[in-house]
């Protein structure tokens, strides 16, 4: 069995159109929807929980010697908005009390999973400037998720043929949950729109709360990465270098097309943006081969 964790980034308003102010200013609006899956084999689960818990816990102990406050795990979630803005942290008891470099070790500490486990990345980026008049929240969504399980079939036809995959969600709320899982149950019943059967994957999206659930936040910090660097259309943004040589190909021989990672739809100019990753994730490999 493999699990799949899954996080989103950037919002389901299919409307890009900029707000004009009443001072005629305008401001632009989110453009991007992207979703974004880490692998992790079953037999692997308790390693990579009880590292990042052991440190967790090594930040809870410090915590209550400082200020002699004690908090538990559920207090302890890593996420990218939280970390990245310090108005953010201020308002949460675990990140408000860290220093600079425990939460930036914390951090790295989730990102090294990655290489020890052999984890694999895959991301749909939806352009939602490109998309045809008819697609509304409901469709966009519905259209990233099916992007999405199409990588992960693949993935596991190619490698890992006798195993299953199981997705994992942030359980955001019950409406969001059983919307979901329709979408979810359709797709598994009719296979997707290229008539790609999703035989490796199995049962509904399990529904877990992100603040116990360390690979749910491993999938957001890995997620804004690609958010950012398709916002920004900044291919060298730092973070998304740590996690680039993850994003699945089939074959050392496709390193420079990175079938993990896809733009939707094909009208978008980030289509080059994804290219132009995909060579320095070949040049990455071999900078880092013996």
């Amino acid at each position: 069995m493999f699990f799949f964790y899954v996080d989103e980034s950037g919002t389901l308003d299919p409307d890009c159109n900029p707000i004009v102010g009443l001072n005629g200013s305008s401001r632009s609006k989110e453009h991007l929807y992207v979703l974004t899956a880490v692998s992790l084999f079953d037999h692997r689960w308790h390693g990579f929980e009880k590292t990042i818990n052991r440190q967790k816990r090594a930040l809870i102990d410090l915590i209550q010697e400082r200020t002699g406050m004690r908090l538990d795990l559920s207090d302890c979630e890593i996420k990218s908005t939280w970390v990245r803005i310090p108005k953010e942290r201020a308002r949460h008891r675990f990140l408000s009390q860290l220093a600079n470099q425990e939460l930036t070790d914390l951090c790295d500490l989730f990102y090294r999973q990655l290489a020890y486990h052999r984890m694999q990345v895959f991301c749909v980026v939806l352009d939602k400037r490109y998309l045809a008049d008819h697609m509304d929240q409901a469709k966009i969504h519905r259209k990233a998720w099916e992007l999405l399980l199409e990588r992960i079939e693949e993935f596991m036809r190619i490698h890992n043929p006798s195993h299953q995959a199981l997705l994992i969600c942030d359980d955001v709320s019950i409406q969001a949950n059983r919307s979901l899982a329709l979408k979810h149950a359709y797709l598994l019943e009719n296979g997707t729109k290229r008539d790609l059967w999703l035989k490796h994957i199995c049962e509904m999206p399990h529904f877990v709360r992100s603040e116990l659930c360390n690979g749910v936040q491993l999938a957001d910090l890995v997620g804004y990465n690609f958010y950012r660097t398709f916002r920004d259309q900044n291919t060298s943004y730092p973070f998304m270098l740590k996690v680039l040589k993850y994003l699945w190909s089939p074959s050392s021989n496709q390193v420079n097309d990175p079938k993990g990672l896809y733009v939707f739809p094909g009208e978008s100019p980030l289509r080059e943006l994804r290219e132009e990753l995909g060579r320095k994730r070949a040049q990455s490999q071999i900078e880092t081969s013996p």
